[in-house]
């Protein structure tokens, strides 16, 4: 995927996952676990994350800790995850309803999206729309991403025709790649699905469009579910298939919760007793890993042994900037 050249090259100590979704899904429940911060007040009722809040999360690495363990250095770092936790959207958002303003501009910055979706039955867990149907939440949030990306596109070529008049020649490049855009979102698409060449991608890449940016699907399951899933994960893995094979990971955001109450030893029984290996948030960071064509690289020394985050296929010197 180009968006992986132009956004996420060189050596970096961290990348942002903004994660996303509608009210009572359980992605606050999923980010307070995460990142262990408690923050955001997970409550039964819309619109309870109303400022982000961020979460710096450290890459678990058995090679790191294997390292430090022969250099026994001063220092040692892991490499970082941001999760960054976004208030809730309602259909509406990209035109102001709910929270949505707050909503598009906070998930700018991030390299990448995670949908949280629910696919779990409770019957004290109330859903905004009433029932319970992770596809059309899938499409009412992407439905929001693709209107607000029109809508900056629409504005960016409306400012780049009077430029355009004078014969300016950023102009004169730019404004069919926007109009390509603005074509394929009118088609209710996702710009992460267009074919877009290395200079086209450049050329939009300070407009921060939302839909560019990969996703990966985090499909909230109940505890008996998160070993085999359940026929609406199946149904997410099916559709998502039509949208640039995006991640999709299983994840408990109430297992997530229970396991940060634990001891160690206690965790790995838990864990077993469920089925299976490791924690979600394992599974969240290989997934945004993969989705991003990511892998750790190792700097170490008697001062610092440390992890950084790279594209998968760089080389070492490439990797340093060099």
């Amino acid at each position: 995927m180009l968006y992986k050249k132009l956004f996420l090259g060189g050596k970096r100590e961290m990348i942002g996952i903004g994660i996303v979704g509608l009210p009572n899904v359980g992605k606050s429940t999923l980010f307070n676990a995460i990142t262990k911060a408690g923050a955001a007040e997970a409550a039964n009722y819309p619109f309870c994350t109303i400022e982000p809040n961020v979460g710096m999360v450290t890459v678990p690495d058995s090679r790191l800790d294997e390292l430090a363990k022969i250099i026994n250095p001063k220092r040692m770092q892991y490499a970082t995850v941001e999760f960054t936790d976004i208030a809730g959207l309602v259909k509406g958002a990209a035109s102001g309803e709910g929270l949505g303003n707050k909503f598009l501009s906070n998930i700018k910055n991030t390299q990448a999206i995670c949908q949280v979706v629910r696919c779990f039955d409770d019957e004290n867990v109330v859903h905004v729309d009433g029932s319970i149907d992770p596809i059309r939440d899938i499409e009412v949030i992407n439905a929001e991403l693709i209107l607000a990306d029109l809508e900056a596109v629409e504005r960016a070529i409306e400012k780049q025709a009077k430029l355009l008049r004078a014969k300016n020649k950023e102009a004169i490049l730019l404004v069919p790649v926007l109009e390509k855009c603005k074509t394929h979102l009118e088609s209710e698409l996702l710009l992460n699905a267009l074919t877009l060449t290395v200079d086209e991608l450049e050329a939009i890449k300070g407009y921060q469009l939302l839909t560019v940016k990969p996703m990966m699907f985090a499909a909230n399951v109940s505890d008996a579910d998160l070993a085999s899933g359940n026929e609406y994960v199946e149904k997410v893995r099916e559709y998502v298939k039509g949208l640039n094979n995006a991640e999709v990971v299983v994840v408990s955001a109430q297992v997530e919760s229970e396991l940060q109450e634990m001891e160690e030893e206690d965790k790995v029984m838990f864990l077993e007793e469920l089925g299976v290996t490791e924690p979600g948030l394992n599974r969240l960071i290989k997934g945004g890993y993969k989705l991003l064509g990511l892998q750790t690289y190792f700097t170490a020394g008697v001062k610092e042994v440390r992890a950084w985050t790279i594209k998968s296929g760089d080389t070492a010197p490439k990797a340093a900037g060099e």
